[in-house]
């Protein structure tokens, strides 16, 4: 299985709740889900998101 990561940098006055709003919205909208989110110590979040790729098979159809 392959997957796509993106990583974001969201500045420490962004509240919690807006943070949950961004990331639910990237979940319902374009397929990501959290892999990784840490709070440095100056207060920003790094959060890493990823998705999984999907691959489409080439098929030949004969007839």
């Amino acid at each position: 299985m392959e997957w796509q990561f993106e990583t974001l940098s969201l500045p420490p006055d962004f509240s919690r709740n807006v943070v949950t709003r961004l990331l639910v919205d990237r979940a319902e909208h374009g397929g990501w889900e959290l892999d990784r989110l840490r709070i440095g110590n100056d207060g920003v979040r790094r959060v890493v998101l990823r998705r999984k790729i999907i691959r489409q098979r080439l098929t030949l159809f004969s007839g």
